[in-house]
């Protein structure tokens, strides 16, 4: 945290995740520790061909910290390994049919279990240089992290008080269900459908709409929002 933010690092944000112009001097100065502590605890690993660079390391890296900017502890404390592949990947799958898993693989952009998250880079970099479209793949895989502390992935992170979670499962289960019924019925969503798969989907597809959409989702889903910012003690909607 104490070390300096090398110049040629600092020049890779600037040009790869411009949301972090939205940030005060006392955040940027925070985050840039944070990084240089994530780039020194974690592993990263080239897949599929892919040569890793500084570059690539740091672009992650400044995403995924800016969910835990305000949040206190340790950073990713299940996360040990970012695989990144070059571009879209493929992920061995498994599906029961009629008493029968049937396997099969499938592509992606992003995948995270316990303790390893999967990125394809020009999604990474795609996301990151895009800042308005509330879609953001290292965000997305990072909330699935928080969401997984616990040991569950169900939509439900860590939160400060027990009292916290009846409101929590009240305001995300109610939008859950309606973006559920809302794919269900083929209507249209300001959310993405993508969440409407299970809670631990919505949780990090609203994840990216907090970020990248807030005063959208502000005005739209405003007990949501709510919960969000408190979460991760960040106001997005009243950034620049």
């Amino acid at each position: 945290m104490a070390q300096p933010f090398p110049d040629d690092l600092r020049a890779h944000l600037e040009r790869n995740v411009p949301y972090l112009r939205k940030l005060d001097d006392a955040e940027r100065k925070k985050l840039e520790g944070l990084v240089q502590v994530f780039l020194a605890e974690k592993s990263f690993e080239g897949c599929g061909g892919l040569e890793l660079t500084d570059e690539m390391r740091v672009t992650i890296a400044a995403q995924a910290c800016l969910l835990v900017l305000h949040r206190d502890g340790d950073l990713y404390p299940e996360l040990a390994s970012i695989l990144v592949y070059p571009s879209t990947f493929r992920a061995k799958t498994a599906r029961a049919e009629g008493g029968i898993v049937v396997e099969g693989d499938q592509a992606r952009l992003g995948e995270s279990a316990r303790g390893t998250v999967v990125l394809a880079w020009d999604d990474v970099l795609h996301g990151g240089r895009l800042t308005h479209d509330g879609h953001n793949v290292v965000l997305h895989e990072l909330a699935h992290q928080l969401d997984q502390e616990d040991g569950a992935a169900d939509g439900a992170p860590i939160l400060d008080r027990r009292s916290q979670y009846g409101t929590w499962a009240r305001v995300l289960g109610h939008d859950y269900e309606e973006l559920a019924e809302a794919v269900e019925r083929h209507r249209k969503s300001d959310l993405d459908e993508y969440g409407a798969t299970n809670p631990a989907e919505f949780f990090a597809v609203v994840t990216e709409a907090f970020f990248e959409r807030p005063r959208e989702l502000e005005r739209k889903h405003p007990d949501l929002y709510a919960q969000l910012r408190e979460y991760y003690r960040q106001d997005p909607a009243r950034r620049g």
